[in-house]
């Protein structure tokens, strides 16, 4: 369904979250120390690499658990190794399956031997935005005014899933094919979205939320009454066999979480774009200390 590129490199992702040097082989298993919360004290975390919610939402829960004694390690690949790694017990936890439909092939495969702890985001989708104060709201009045545009639809990168459901689906359902669709990468798509937003000129974008954009541009979607788009996703955290058994208190926990938007936005614009996503564990107690009641709400929540 869909390839991610981000603006930020790959490099500083990779990194431990918390105590204990990342490893393959890392997950914890049935055995081990137990905290008085009744949760076993080690926690591994399979993270997607280049998904930015994913890496942040991680990062949130590895300084989360950290500051109540878990040892937390994680580590980056493609979904199906982390997936692969769940079921093997290599990793404990995984914050980003996207369902029904982009990681459908995956739960079907390996759903038997892995735990739906929850859902967190409701509204994962591809998109088309253009700036807030633009004079159209929905994909179907964009045709009629490419002009204020320039005839432009500025893309990512030729092999990402969004780039095709565009060119597919979208392109054709709306009539957008006097447009030129142009298909570059994310970093260059950003950088023109940022140009225009800052200059007060119009300009539509292909996006998709989650995304730390929304935070730190005025955009919108645009209205896509045809669902050319798809249909909005749901976003769950998956853990190994006997997750919830093993770690009583964070399995409630992990059910009680969510994110609205504004906070999603916020945190990834705080890891990505303020901090410019070279210390994702640094950037997520910046978003802390801003947002002091929301450890405590959410344990209030989970009741515990």
């Amino acid at each position: 369904m869909r390839t991610r590129h981000t603006l930020i490199a790959a490099t500083a992702l990779g990194t431990t979250l918390a105590l204990a040097a990342c490893s393959s082989g890392s997950g914890s298993g049935s055995d081990g120390d137990r905290l008085d919360n009744g949760d076993l004290s080690t926690v591994s975390i399979g993270i997607h690499s280049g998904w930015d919610e994913g890496i942040a939402v991680s990062h949130l829960f590895a300084a989360m658990l950290e500051d109540d004694g878990y040892s937390v390690t994680s580590e980056e690949a493609d979904p199906g190794v982390v997936y692969t790694g769940i079921t093997g017990g290599d990793f404990d936890l995984n914050f980003d399956m996207w369902l029904p439909t982009t990681h459908a092939d995956y739960w079907e495969q390996y759903g038997d031997e892995m735990e739906d702890l929850g859902t967190w985001y409701d509204d994962a989708k591809l998109t088309i935005a253009v700036n807030e104060d633009a004079p159209i709201d929905s994909l179907d009045e964009l045709a009629d005014n490419a002009d204020l545009f320039d005839n432009r639809l500025v893309g990512i990168e030729a092999g990402a899933g969004l780039t095709r459901i565009t060119q597919d689906e979208a392109i054709p359902t709306y009539g957008l094919d006097d447009m030129e669709y142009v298909v570059s990468s994310t970093p260059a798509m950003l950088a023109e979205l940022k140009g225009a937003t800052d200059a007060g000129e119009n300009i539509a974008v292909t996006l998709w939320r989650p995304h730390w954009a929304y935070d730190a541009y005025p955009i919108k979607d645009l209205e896509d009454p045809e669902g050319a788009m798809g249909d909005a996703e749901e976003i769950h955290t998956v853990g190994r066999t006997d997750f919830a058994a093993d770690y009583p208190t964070l399995s409630k926990i992990i059910e009680n979480f969510t994110l609205t938007d504004e906070q999603l936005f916020s945190l990834e614009n705080q890891v990505f774009n303020e901090d410019g996503g070279s210390d994702p564990a640094a950037s997520v107690r910046t978003w802390l200390d801003a947002n002091p009641d929301f450890v405590t709400e959410l344990k209030d929540k989970a009741g515990v």
